[in-house]
């Protein structure tokens, strides 16, 4: 039976015809989970298991966490969260000494729903100790045309959109992406202290049709290039990396040598959809904290909260060594390998929509 992609509702999934529908779908993802895991074990990675509790779900001012709390024997009350990723986690075990590590990760991101989003999601991350993050490309890459192999396609594929998987990806630099889609000169706002030029950008945007709000930050508008220009033109025909992002943009990545206005990170884009972020690790504890806290106060600005800082993670990152990482959003690379048009149909049981 071919497999449908009707939109399942909250009531609707467990109703036998419409898994039978599904099933297609869902039989891929054990497959590519499968070959995924191969891939690891033959290049020396070990699977880790993350916790999924953690006193600080991240500090990234737009990502928004489930909270609950932790009951103690005295009854006393601790606040807690469901994790968005499993970072934390994983860099703290390679300061314990792990070199390579991979892990299949459910997540929770709140205040997402919608085709390409679900409030619990599976993140595949993994960590190379001592390599550069230009390794990540070539792992992201491989990994593209397994998905494909897997599911026996040819070619990833998501509304009326389509890539090569066994295409080597284009490298293009945000800097590159911004003039070529939008006509923008993104660094000549950024200053080499990875400061930044709001007013510069917005005039830059604003020249090239693209909405500013008067409250806007530089962040705001970069995004409104971003999402409006950058990204529906990318990975068509073929993947796309997109990479050096500003320093203001990459938290968690540290600065490129030759330029430190960019960090070492990058998107992974296929068929118009982000499928990965990646990055040269940061591992200056003083340095992350300062951003950690930059991050929170533009939370509690734009949304009147903020998460605690782990104080944990920072101490293991005095023993972290130089690492590269990647976060790949498992489901959606099902979806573009298995030809779903939302999220919820490659899940095997979706979060109820209330």
């Amino acid at each position: 039976m071919a497999a449908r992609d009707d939109p399942p509702t909250a009531a609707s999934w467990w109703r036998p015809e419409v898994h039978a529908a599904r099933r297609p779908f869902l039989l891929t993802r054990n497959r590519m989970a499968a070959a995924f895991r191969g891939w690891f074990a033959q290049r020396d990675f070990l699977e880790v298991e993350t916790a999924a509790l953690q006193v600080s779900p991240g500090n990234e001012a737009h990502l928004h966490a489930f909270a609950t709390e932790a009951i103690g024997p005295d009854g006393a009350l601790s606040p807690l969260y469901l994790r968005t990723s499993p970072e934390f986690a994983c860099k703290s075990l390679l300061a314990a000494g792990e070199r390579r590590i991979f892990d299949f990760a459910r997540v929770w991101r709140n205040r997402e729903r919608g085709d390409l989003h679900s409030p619990e999601f599976t993140l595949l991350e993994w960590y190379r100790v001592g390599e550069p993050y230009e390794t990540l490309m070539d792992d992201g890459a491989a990994l593209l045309a397994l998905a494909a192999e897997t599911a026996g396609v040819r070619r990833l594929t998501f509304r009326g959109r389509s890539a090569d998987p066994f295409a080597a990806p284009e490298r293009l630099t945000l800097a590159e992406a911004f003039h070529r889609f939008a006509g923008v000169d993104l660094l000549a706002t950024v200053q080499a202290n990875g400061d930044t030029d709001r007013d510069a950008l917005a005039s830059a945007a604003l020249a090239a049709g693209i909405r500013v709000a008067q409250d806007d930050t530089w962040a705001d508008v970069f995004s409104r290039v971003l999402v409006a220009r950058v990204e529906p033109a990318l990975g068509l025909g073929r993947p796309t990396i997109l990479c050096e992002y500003p320093i203001s943009e990459a938290a968690l990545a540290r600065p490129k040598a030759s330029d430190p206005r960019v960090a070492e990170r990058f998107e992974l884009y296929a068929c118009g959809v982000e499928l990965a972020n990646c990055f040269g690790e940061l591992t200056d504890p003083a340095e992350q904290r300062r951003r950690f806290e930059l991050e929170m106060a533009e939370k509690a600005r734009v949304y009147g909260e903020r998460y605690p800082i782990d104080e944990d993670f920072l101490d293991a990152l005095t023993l972290t060594p130089p690492a590269s990482g990647a976060a790949l959003g498992f489901d959606r690379l099902v979806m573009l390998a298995a030809g779903a048009e939302r999220i919820d149909s490659v899940l095997w049981t979706p979060v109820a929509r209330t």
